[in-house]
Order: C-alpha cells, then structure tokens, then sequence
C-alpha cells in the first residue's frame, strides 16, 4: 500500500523571493493511519508543503504523491480524499457552528441525516454543543478556530490537513481539539499536522519533521528525535548569573533571550543546579526534550521567526 503522502525533491520558489526556497528539495514519506507532526518557526515552510499536499499550490519543481495521486497531475483525484484546515482561514460570522459543519457536509456530497448526525457528534467532540446554534460574529476567536476544526473532523475524509488548529485556544479547548484528533487517528484516518507548539506535537505525532528555512533537517520518532541531542539532561537557569566559558565545563551550553540553557549529564545537572541555588540563580534541570534539539539544529527557538518567504507562509 503506498503512503499517504510521499514527496520527493520538493521544491517552492516563490516570485519575488529573489532565489530563497520557501521548500529546498525536501522528500518524506508519511505513514497511512499516523498523525504526522510538521514543526518549524513561522516562515519555515509547514503551510507551503501542506498547500502543496492539499492541491493548494503547485511545486516549482519536485514531485508529491497523496493517497496514490499525483497531487500536480490528478489534483480533483485528491481533493475528493482529503480535507483542509488552512492556516489563514476564517468562518462566515452570521452562520452558526452548526450550520458550517452541516452545509460543509452536504457540499462534501452528505446525506441531510447523516451531515446533521457528523455535525452534532463533533461538535460535541470540541465541547461546541451549547453554543451550535449561536452566531459566530458574537463569539471569540478560538471558538471560531473550532468551528473550522469541527468541519474537518467531521468530513470524514480518508487525510485531514490541520495547520496549526489550536492556535488562540485556550488551554482546555486546546485539549478538546487534542481529544477529537486523536479519536480521528483511531478510526484509521491520516493526518497532517502543522504547529508550532512543540507540547502538542510531542503528545499527538507518532513521528515528527522538523523544517527551517524550506529545508528538511530532522525526522524520526519522539524518542529518536530526542536522542540525537548529545547530552541526556538539560538546566535552565534564569538571568545571567555564569559566565558562558564557565558553563562550559559542564556540557554545552546557550543563550536563550534572558536565560541559559546548559546541555550535560546527570552529574552535572546536579552540581549546576547546586551551584545556581548557592549563587540565589533560579535553575530549572531535567531530561532534555524536543525543544533542545530544536534549539540545537535551528539554532533559537521555535517562537523565533525565520525571515518570510511569503507573507501568508508559515
């Protein structure tokens, strides 16, 4: 059975970009059944390959199969299994939650029965059922971003794009849209997942790719991703209480905004960390995580953005 989703030297060059990729020659393949979380600053490139997948956008060059389909040859063929979140998106604000999940369906080709059950079953999924029939003009951002999660989840489609469907939830809707994708997985659908927040990628992907500046730099499970860090444990330490050469004995170590982060081993995160508190400096230790080798292939965070290669790119 052939991937979901297999690219190839895929490559954007937007006009006017004056020869900087948005997408430099990535290839991936993405599982059937698996989330797949795509990860990167803004203007990494996560909405140019979602664009591309979803028959959004045409490649300058390199090839995309989805589903089986030449998504540049066939793109009809795809769009019949698929269905998209984009990033920029936005309801219609004197339409009810209900009505954009039923009329989504019945123009997806729905039975009227089975669009009205879909609707009311996902949107109680996202915690939505007491304000489906309140018009969305009245309601806040995030619960607008649900609404378009909600038509998503609901179309039933073989591959769901969401790129970055949590962003301005709060924490506890943040969790229901976690709940719903997750339920979605288990029903044998596919998805791709655009973020930004290092938490919801760990806790939803089965693998990750890490993207910056158009370019492919890491793929792999959590637990291989995190074990390509050199050193097993990390310490944050809050203000500039050491001398960066001084860190230096213990590990590898950088500079984050106000804060150093000092990558080293058990031993050393101890005695840092006994250090710090004798010199009144706040010291945070722990195993290393995703954000470490983020930080450590990219150079900075994931809340840093990469200079735009278009502006609607992310």
């Amino acid at each position: 059975m052939p991937s979901a989703i297999a690219a190839r030297g895929l490559t954007k060059e937007y006009k006017g970009s004056h020869g900087r990729r948005a997408l430099d020659r990535v290839s991936l393949d993405v599982d059937r059944g698996e989330i797949f979380g795509l990860i990167g600053r803004n203007g990494a490139g996560k909405t140019t390959f979602l664009r591309i997948a979803g028959t959004q956008l045409l490649p300058t060059s390199g090839r995309i199969e989805v589903l089986g389909h030449d998504a540049v040859a066939h793109p009809n063929a795809v769009r019949d299994l698929v269905a998209v979140i984009p990033q920029e998106s936005r309801p219609f604000f004197y339409a009810t939650p209900f009505e954009h999940v039923y009329y989504y369906l019945r123009l997806r080709g729905v039975p009227s029965s089975e669009a009205r059950r879909r609707s009311l079953e996902t949107l109680d999924r996202l915690g939505l059922t007491k304000v489906k029939d309140l018009v969305l003009w009245k309601q806040s951002g995030g619960l607008r971003r649900r609404v378009l999660v909600a038509m998503v989840l609901a179309s039933g489609a073989e591959l769901l794009f969401l790129d970055e469907p949590t962003t301005g939830l709060d924490p506890l809707a943040r969790r229901d849209v976690w709940t719903a994708v997750e339920e979605a997985a288990k029903e044998g659908r596919t998805i791709l997942l655009t973020t930004h927040y290092l938490e919801e990628a760990q806790l939803l992907s089965q693998r990750i790719a890490i993207l910056n500046e158009g370019k492919l730099l890491a793929l792999g499970t959590l637990d291989e991703l995190v074990g390509r860090v050199r050193w097993p444990f990390r310490v944050a330490l809050t203000g500039r209480g050491f001398a960066l050469e001084e860190l230096a004995t213990f590990g590898e170590s950088a500079a984050i905004g106000d804060s150093q982060l000092v990558f080293t081993d058990q031993g050393g995160a101890e005695d840092l960390t006994r250090l710090a508190l004798a010199r009144g400096v706040r010291a945070v230790a722990g195993p290393v995580t995703l954000e470490d080798l983020f930080i450590q292939l990219v150079g900075g965070s994931v809340d840093e953005e990469s200079e735009p290669t278009e502006e609607a790119d992310a």
